[in-house]
């Protein structure tokens, strides 16, 4: 096993562990309720992934899902619930701000004694002291940042496996830059409205949609191709689709009904029917709309331009698909269709498939 896999393996499970337990830290200081480090125990779940990990793929990921990134969310997504959910999450004084100012204020006072264990340690625990008066949404807003940077971040220093190239995980964690954009703007910009504060139904709705949209972060399918594949189905013109445009079909799926379309449709219940208006809302539901469009358009141009290859074929005959009933019907795939490490791609049969025409 190699020595930078296993650190990296390692170091970034560590991270997401330290993360949650400060979240754990949070809702137990706002619940005022000791109970709440049970959720701790949750981390059992991530280190439990870690020995498995290094044990069966040493330290190196999977194909198509990152376990730890899920069980990540799993661990960090019920404690933002908790916060959002919490009444004191509403309101946000300014009192918060004077120990700020107190702190340089401190600093500037003791500058001269600051090479002192005593004074390292005094400062230390009134930076603590300080964070715990720091307002509840502050704290709130501030991991739900830090939580999204984890992802990216976490994605990029996680192991990667053999079926997935340094291209392609660089384009997957440009995708995530962007989308984790676009999901905290909806959090914290849905939710700071205070006409769906006060209605909790909203609010679960919200934070729903903003779960579900989490989970296209432990998927590698929207770099991948599904690849070739020589067993014969009974929608064989569907599979040659998939298997020629995977990654961008994943691409279209996540924004229709994962990220784009949920936020289109919440956007549009608060206008609609909540008649909730604000500037920003009617902005972003205008981007959500062009965004499902350009999808849509993105997808027909992918249909008509395989059906449009397959004719072409089709009429070539060049080892494409032939008019007559009598002659086998096998289509080749192009060589960018196969998967990136060069194996050669299946030949697969489309008999039935297409119309067959009474010339021959």
């Amino acid at each position: 096993m190699e020595l930078l896999v296993l650190f990296n393996a390692l170091a970034t499970r560590l991270l997401f562990v330290l993360h949650s337990l400060l979240g754990v830290w949070r809702v137990t200081e706002v619940k005022k309720d000791p109970r709440y480090w049970l959720l701790a125990l949750l981390h059992l779940l991530l280190c439990l992934e870690t020995a498995l990990t290094l044990k069966l793929k040493q330290g190196r990921g999977y194909k198509w899902f990152s376990p730890a990134i899920f069980l990540y969310l799993i661990c960090i997504v019920p404690l933002l619930w908790l916060l959002e959910l919490h009444p004191e999450n509403q309101f946000c004084l300014n009192e918060s701000q004077q120990p700020v100012q107190n702190i340089s204020e401190r600093e500037e006072s003791n500058h001269t004694n600051d090479a002192t264990d005593s004074h390292i340690l005094e400062t230390a625990l009134y930076l603590v002291s300080t964070l715990s008066t720091v307002c509840e949404k502050v704290w709130t807003l501030s991991l739900h940042q830090t939580f999204l940077l984890l992802l990216i971040i976490g994605r990029w220093l996680l192991p990667i496996g053999r079926e997935i190239t340094r291209d392609q995980l660089s384009q997957l964690l440009l995708m995530f830059v962007g989308t984790a954009a676009d999901i905290l703007e909806f959090a914290s910009e849905t939710l700071e409205i205070e006409d769906v504060r006060k209605n909790h139904a909203l609010v679960y709705a919200i934070l729903a949609v903003w779960t579900w949209s989490m989970l296209q972060f432990p998927l590698d399918l929207a770099v991948q191709h599904v690849g070739c594949n020589s067993s014969v189905s009974s929608k064989r013109v569907f599979s040659l689709l998939l298997s020629r445009h995977s990654a961008d079909l994943w691409n279209i799926g996540i924004s229709l009904f994962i990220q784009d379309g949920p936020f289109l449709v919440v956007r549009l219940i608060l206008m609609g029917h909540f008649k909730v208006i604000t500037q920003m809302l009617v902005f972003f539901t205008a981007k959500n709309i062009l965004s499902v469009m350009l999808q849509l358009y993105r997808l027909i141009v992918l249909s008509l331009d395989f059906h449009a290859s397959l004719r072409y074929q089709s009429n070539s005959r060049k080892g494409g698909v032939s008019c007559c009933p009598c002659d086998p019907n096998h289509i080749s795939l192009p060589a960018n269709s196969c998967d990136t490490d060069g194996r050669e791609c299946a030949t697969i049969p489309l008999e039935d498939s297409l119309p067959v025409t009474a010339e021959c």
